[in-house]
């Protein structure tokens, strides 16, 4: 359990100033694209592949902080339905066993892209920047989630997820 820990921190550690610095990124260039096709008249080729770049990880890592915190999206109508206690811990368990299914299919997707890119070669018209770099931050991502899946799939087991649910999953 140390392990995961660590690496729980290590992941915190390097993906929240990436989260930063590429969401300050993609709003500087936002603004400097603007500005130089309205005010200037002139577009800034290339700017939309490093805009790409960042946007893909920005969002993908966003969304596995999200996954470790458990603040993503979720409709728990069951919890409106009825208010046995044993039902909404069912009903997460299966919820949580399809999200895991779903990202277990993901991830197979994601690699096969990922293959696929590196097959292909593709690259940007104007940086020659491959496309496996962006694409490769839908694998990653998809990695993650299944590893917070299954540690929520052991919290809702062991019946520690339903109280956990409202507020984030503290792991150290």
């Amino acid at each position: 359990m140390f392990i995961l820990k660590t690496i729980d921190r290590m992941v915190v550690t390097l993906f929240q100033p990436i989260i930063i610095l590429s969401g300050l990124a993609v709003a500087l260039i936002m603004v400097v694209g603007v500005f130089s096709r309205a005010i200037l008249g002139k577009p800034i080729f290339g700017l939309e592949e490093v805009m790409l770049l960042a946007v893909m990880w920005f969002y993908m890592l966003g969304a596995v902080m999200a996954s470790r915190d458990r603040s993503h999206l979720a409709a728990d109508f069951v919890n409106v339905i009825t208010r046995s206690p044993r039902v909404h811990r069912w009903a997460a368990i299966l919820s949580t066993l399809i999200s895991l299914c779903v990202a277990l299919m993901v991830v197979t997707w994601t690699y096969d892209l990922a293959a696929w890119g590196f097959q292909k070669g593709q690259s940007t018209p104007v940086f020659a920047v491959p496309w496996v770099v962006s694409q490769s931050s839908l694998f990653v991502a998809s990695i993650f989630f299944v590893i917070y899946l299954v540690r929520d799939l052991f919290l809702e087991i062991k019946g520690l997820g339903a109280s956990a649910k409202s507020a984030p999953v503290d792991v150290e």
